[in-house]
Formats: C-alpha cells, sequence, structure tokens
C-alpha cells in the first residue's frame, strides 16, 4: 500500500489528520469469512430467486448496492473527517485510498484515466467480497455475471449523495478468468442543489 511516506502522489489536503490516520493504521475488519460468506449466500439466493437469469441478478445486486451506498456516506464522512474533494481526481483517490480501506480494509489502484479526466479504472489487487467464490457451472456466469457487481452501485448511491452523477461498471473479474478485477468508474456530471419549487 502507498502511503505519504512511501512516495504516494496523493496527499490529503482537506483536514488530513484524519486520511493520515486512517492510511497508517491497519483497519480492523469485521470478521472477513462472515462478511465473503454472508455476501455469497445473498448472491446464491438472488441467483435461485431469479433463475439464474445474470442480467435480473447483477442489476440487483447494483440496486442493493446504491441504497447502500446512500447511506453509508454519512459514515464515511464521519470516520475520514474529511471535507469535499476538489476534482474527479482527488474523487478518485479517495474513494481508492479512504473509503475501500475503511469499510474493506483493500486499496485498488486507480489507473487508465481519460484525457478529460472524467474516466478511470480500479484494478482490485485483492476483493474480499469474492474470497472462497467459485461461479455456477453453467456455462453462462463466466460471461454474464458480475459477481461483486454490489460495489458499483455503492460507489453509485454515496457519490450521489455528494452531488456526482457517475457510471461504475465491472469490465474484467478474476472470477470470469481475466488476468484482473477492474471497475471502470465514469463522472457523468455534477447535480446542481435544487432549490424546492416555490408554493405559489
Amino acid at each position: 500500500m502507498a502511503t505519504p511516506e512511501s512516495g504516494s502522489e496523493y496527499s490529503p489536503r482537506v483536514n488530513g489528520s484524519g486520511v493520515l490516520k486512517i492510511l497508517r493504521t491497519r483497519v480492523d475488519k469485521v470478521n472477513a469469512e462472515l462478511v465473503t460468506l454472508t455476501y455469497g449466500t445473498i448472491v446464491a439466493q438472488l441467483c435461485n430467486d431469479y433463475d439464474y437469469d445474470y442480467t435480473q441478478v447483477n442489476q440487483q445486486l447494483d440496486k442493493m448496492g446504491y441504497n447502500i451506498g446512500m447511506r453509508l456516506i454519512e459514515d464515511f464522512l464521519a470516520k475520514s473527517n474529511t471535507g469535499r474533494c476538489g476534482n474527479f481526481r482527488d474523487t478518485a483517490e479517495m474513494i481508492s485510498k479512504v473509503g475501500f480501506k475503511i469499510f474493506l480494509n483493500i486499496t485498488p489502484t486507480v489507473t487508465n484515466w481519460t484525457a478529460d479526466n472524467k474516466q478511470f479504472s480500479l484494478l482490485f489487487d485483492e476483493n474480499p467480497l469474492a474470497d472462497f467464490v467459485e461461479l455456477p457451472d453453467d456455462g453462462r456466469a463466466q460471461d454474464e455475471l458480475w459477481f461483486s457487481n454490489i460495489l458499483c452501485g455503492v460507489l453509485r448511491g454515496a457519490l450521489e449523495m455528494v452531488q456526482m452523477s457517475i457510471e461504475a461498471r465491472f469490465v474484467s473479474d478474476i472470477l470470469r478468468g481475466n488476468d484482473v478485477t477492474e471497475m471502470r468508474v465514469t463522472l457523468i456530471r455534477y447535480i446542481e442543489d435544487e432549490m424546492p419549487p416555490d408554493d405559489e
């Protein structure tokens, strides 16, 4: 893991003491096996409920994640003690080095930025949600199921609460036989604060 002392390009700007504390400590995890097994059970149940229609399962995982993300952002802001990020690059670093560290004790790599700085990839060296997992051997799951799709929804929900509309989707997954697990994140737009309509 890159820390500020080891030459990382990331330097927290807003209330850095809280961020540095998170970066320097190994965050205690809720029993990792319990989280993994519970999540695996949820995915298995969704597969059963939707008769192995993996498109539907992916949508349900994203929807669940979205609802979680909308609530998780408050916990993230309280634990990280940070303010608003200056730009989408800062947001990406905060997601990778602080958000994933707090909640999953991992630090995916931020890479593959587009020239307009509106799209990047998160590369996962490890994914605790996918530990001990084998996809169903039905000839379709390897091509259709995004097992960790809940994470895409979490990012969408959390960032929407801080006025960013994004799209997040997995483009590769080690569980599918790819060399790397990669999530692509795209900034669609910043959401303006909307005033309620006049009562008149």
